[in-house]
């Protein structure tokens, strides 16, 4: 029988996306690194793929990070999928099971994006019900992930940040507050960053931080959550801001483009300690 590492308190350990080129380095060397995170799409019917993520799990706490369970579309949860993500939560036991604030499937013809809602009251009453049929199928809270925004629905009614309140509010579930993606939306979309900091503390289970690219349209930059470049200067400060309104939570460097070596991957996820350490000692002096 596995005997799995400890899932223990992983509230100020930085973690990292496992990917396919560094598997075997990570099963080798053995980094120090709190946690990993894996796409479960990637080990749903790959039996080579799920033995290596078990071997992996023997050593590190997992998150699964899922990107096709379409929470937002109109269509009801593709059930067989939601019985595949069940059985890999049985078998690999993560810390962490997340999905994400938007949709990609209509009917049976799934879309490689992770599109935009509408933040309206019908919109929320669909995400309420999805919510809640995958946390009870599951078993466990599930985090959501705000997205990146390249456009917004005039019609919308509520603005994102009190959209996911609500649905934290309603269902219980719980936030995966990525950083970068708050960045660029108020930068394309003019998303309102302080409303987030709004957000019930208790409901931020984990943070994302990544880089993305800046692309010129026109006269105007567009900036792409592309995750293949180091954390920006600027998402960084965000991070700071984050950490210090909410406290030190598992937080991910995500790299999913641009794959660099293992070693530069390290290096991000030492800054995510020295920043949650400097805000623990901001903290502490404060209360002093």
């Amino acid at each position: 029988m596995m005997t799995k590492s400890s899932n223990a308190d992983l509230s100020s350990s930085p973690g990292i996306g496992l990917r396919g080129p560094h598997v075997n380095e990570i099963l080798a060397v053995r980094p120090e690194i709190g946690w990993l995170e894996v796409h479960p799409e990637n080990y749903i019917g790959d039996a080579p793929a799920l033995q290596l993520l078990e071997q992996i799990r023997e050593h590190y706490p997992v998150s699964l990070h899922g990107v096709f369970l379409s929470l937002g579309s109109a269509t009801e949860i593709d059930r067989l999928q939601l019985r595949k993500m069940s059985y890999l939560i049985e078998r690999i036991e993560p810390f962490l099971v997340s999905e994400h604030l938007s949709w990609g499937r209509s009917g049976n013809t799934h879309l490689n994006e992770l599109l935009p809602l509408p933040y309206t009251e019908e919109s929320l009453r669909l995400m309420v019900a999805h919510v809640d049929h995958v946390q009870c199928t599951l078993g466990r809270r599930i985090l959501l992930e705000n997205p990146s925004s390249y456009v917004r629905y005039r019609h919308s009614t509520l603005s994102e940040a009190d959209f996911l309140a609500e649905l934290v509010r309603q269902t219980d579930c719980g936030v995966l507050l990525d950083v970068n993606n708050l960045y660029v939306s108020a930068h394309n979309v003019g998303l309102d960053i302080a409303g987030f900091f709004a957000l019930p503390p208790q409901a931020i289970g984990e943070i994302h931080v990544a880089g993305h690219a800046v692309n010129q349209v026109g006269a105007d930059f567009v900036l792409i959550d592309d995750h293949g470049s180091p954390v920006s200067a600027d998402v960084w400060s965000l991070y700071a801001a984050t950490v210090k309104q909410f406290g030190p939570r598992p937080t991910l460097v995500e790299w999913d483009s641009a794959l660099p070596s293992l070693d530069v991957l390290l290096g991000e996820a030492a800054r995510v300690r020295s920043f949650q350490d400097h805000s623990l000692k901001e903290n502490h002096a404060d209360a002093a």
